[in-house]
Order: structure tokens, then C-alpha cells, then sequence
């Protein structure tokens, strides 16, 4: 079983959209789903990443990924910054399970809207994330939406991901995205 769901019933799902963090993140991320048979799309929905600017640096560079990779995109309207703090202020130990409710909630929306069987997330490459959390909101976004949430560790090919991106000359990230992950990285400190 994957997040609930029976081997039957995942063979049934043939179409996949994509939470995408970042273009480096979704290089092999896509690959692989497409490796397993899956039609699949993008989307770009990221209130956490900040600042604006830098928001708008890794839009770009997912948008020259997926021009290069045949890789439908979707890009949500606006950029949710107050709904993102005002999840998170004042929680902000917890802000990643805030985080990626706002986004897997998004997402599974967004696949339901547009008739996609299942979506999943960038972010399961990245050695960074907290894989039980983004799998146990993730069931809980499923269950709720009804649209199947897959899980698959990508972690061991996160450098893969990178290698794959990095001769398109684009731009690459330093830090998570929110205000929260830059201070950490950069200040070597951890809130707890």
C-alpha cells in the first residue's frame, strides 16, 4: 500500500501533475513518473518562497525547464504571500506542516480541476524536507480532494536532479524558499 492506496488502483492512474519547488528539483522528479508511465504536468505554486524577487528568479527557471522538457506548466495567479504568513506566524516550529498543506492543498485542487488522476511533489527529492510529514499531509490532502497522492523517496537522486540541470545554465536556489530557511542557512541557526 502507498498512502492508502492499493497497487490496483495506482496502475489505474495515468496522469500526474506535479507540485514543482524548483526547476533542479523537478528535473528528475519528471523523469522518473515519466519513467513509470505517467502523463505528466507541472505546477507552480510557491507563497513560501522568499523574497519576491527570488520567488520570480525560480518561476523563471522552472519555466525555461519546462519549455526545454515538453513539460506542460501550470502557474497559479498571484502570489499567496499574506495566506502563507498568516498560516505560519506565530508557528512557526511549525510552519513547514503549514507550508505544505497551502501547497499539496493547491495541488490537489488544481489536478482535480484539471482532471489529473494523481499529483505528488518536487520536494520528495530534496534530502531537506521532512518526507513523513509532506506524505502524511499529503494522504490527508488525498482523502480529502480525492485525488490520489503519490509518494515515491527520491532522495538518493537529488545530485542526479542537479547534474541534469546544471549545463542549462539556470538559476539555482541556496536555500529552501521561505524567510524562515534563508535565516537558518544563513545564520546557522534552527528555530525550534
Amino acid at each position: 500500500m502507498i498512502n492508502g492506496l492499493d497497487k490496483a488502483k495506482i496502475t489505474d492512474v495515468k496522469s500526474l501533475l506535479v507540485h514543482c519547488c524548483c526547476a533542479h528539483c523537478a528535473a528528475y522528479t519528471v523523469d522518473y513518473w515519466r519513467g513509470q508511465g505517467y502523463e505528466v504536468g507541472a505546477l507552480w505554486y510557491n507563497p513560501n518562497i522568499h523574497p519576491y524577487m527570488e520567488h520570480q528568479q525560480r518561476l523563471e527557471a522552472m519555466q525555461e525547464y519546462a519549455r526545454g522538457a515538453n513539460l506542460p506548466l501550470s502557474v497559479v495567479d498571484g502570489y499567496d504571500i499574506i495566506d502563507y504568513f498568516r498560516r505560519v506566524a506565530g508557528n512557526e516550529a511549525q510552519r513547514c506542516r503549514h507550508c505544505f498543506e497551502l501547497r499539496l492543498g493547491k495541488t490537489a485542487e488544481v489536478a482535480a480541476e484539471q482532471g489529473f488522476n494523481a499529483f505528488t511533489t518536487t520536494l520528495l527529492i530534496s534530502p531537506h524536507q521532512k518526507h513523513d510529514l509532506i506524505r502524511e499531509v499529503g494522504h490527508r490532502v488525498s482523502e480529502a480532494s480525492g485525488v490520489a497522492f503519490l509518494y515515491a523517496d527520491l532522495r538518493k537522486r537529488y545530485s542526479d536532479s542537479r547534474h541534469i540541470t546544471k549545463g542549462l545554465g539556470i538559476y539555482r536556489q541556496q536555500y529552501c524558499g521561505c524567510v524562515y530557511s534563508e535565516w537558518e542557512r544563513y545564520a546557522d541557526v534552527k528555530i525550534e
